[in-house]
C-alpha cells in the first residue's frame, strides 16, 4: 500500500512566484524559516531582512501575522492570490497596509505574476478638511445624543432633523413666521423654505403651517425617542 503524500497548503501555490519576485529584487529567499512563510535576505552589514506571509485572500489573520513579524524584520510583505473583486482590490485594505508599514502583493500563480499593491513605506492619509469640518459642525450642532451608535436601519436624528422637528412642534400650535421659530430653531427660515421633508407649507406670505406629513413625523419621532430612551 502506497503511503499517502502529505497535503500541501493552498498557500504553497503562491510561493514560487513570490520567491522569484524577491530574488529579482536582489534577495535570497527561503521558505518556512522559523514559522515564517518566506524569509529573504539582501547582503549587507547588517543584512536587510524581509518576511513575507502568504494567504489565499486578505484576512484579519494575515494582518495579525504581519503585526507579529514587524519586530523581527526590516520589511514585512503580505502576499495574497490575485482576485478581481476581492479584498485585495479594496483601497481601504491598501491604506491599512501602508498605515501599518506592510507591503501588499497580489499573486497570479498560474502566470507566476506578482503585482505590488502597496509599498511598505511611511504613510499618512491626506487630510480631508471638508469631511473633518462636516463632522465637527454636526457634532457641535446636534442637541444631546439622540441616536445610539451602531445602528444602520433606522434614520439618524441629525442636527438638521432636530431643528426641523422643533419647527414642526411649534407649528402644531398654529401658523407662524420663521422669526417666531428662531428661539427653538436658529435656522428656521432656511428649513421652512427648503422644506426637505415636506412637513411645511405656506399659509400666506411669510407664514407657514404644518402639513399632515409633519404631523405624522412628530408622532413617528416621538415613538422613536421613546424606544431609544434608556430604561429607568
Amino acid at each position: 500500500m502506497t503511503a499517502a503524500r502529505p497535503r500541501r497548503a493552498p498557500e504553497t501555490s503562491l510561493y514560487a512566484a513570490v520567491k522569484a519576485h524577491l530574488e529579482a529584487c536582489g534577495y535570497e529567499a527561503k521558505g518556512e524559516v522559523c514559522g515564517c512563510d518566506i524569509v529573504a535576505l539582501r547582503p549587507g552589514e547588517p543584512p536587510f531582512l524581509v518576511i513575507t506571509e502568504l494567504k489565499m485572500s486578505f484576512t484579519l489573520d494575515l494582518v495579525l501575522q504581519g503585526v507579529d513579524r514587524l519586530a523581527a524584520a526590516d520589511e514585512v510583505w503580505l502576499a495574497v492570490r490575485a482576485s478581481r473583486r476581492g479584498r485585495d482590490r479594496d483601497r481601504r485594505a491598501h491604506r491599512l497596509c501602508r498605515l501599518l508599514g506592510f507591503g501588499l502583493l497580489a499573486v497570479d500563480p498560474a502566470r507566476r505574476a506578482v503585482e505590488v499593491l502597496a509599498e511598505p513605506a511611511p504613510y499618512r492619509p491626506r487630510p480631508n478638511l471638508r469631511r473633518r469640518a462636516l463632522l465637527l459642525r454636526e457634532h457641535q450642532r446636534r442637541q444631546g445624543d439622540p441616536t445610539p451608535g451602531g445602528g444602520s436601519r433606522s434614520p439618524v436624528m441629525t442636527a438638521y432633523r432636530q431643528q426641523a422637528l422643533a419647527c414642526a412642534a411649534a407649528l402644531r400650535e398654529g401658523p407662524c413666521r420663521p422669526r417666531d421659530l428662531k428661539p427653538a430653531a436658529p435656522e428656521a427660515g432656511r428649513i421652512l423654505l427648503r422644506n426637505v421633508y415636506g412637513w411645511f407649507e405656506r399659509a400666506e406670505r411669510g407664514v407657514y403651517r404644518l402639513t399632515p406629513a409633519g404631523e405624522q413625523a412628530l408622532r413617528q419621532w416621538a415613538a422613536v425617542a421613546e424606544a431609544d430612551a434608556p430604561p429607568s
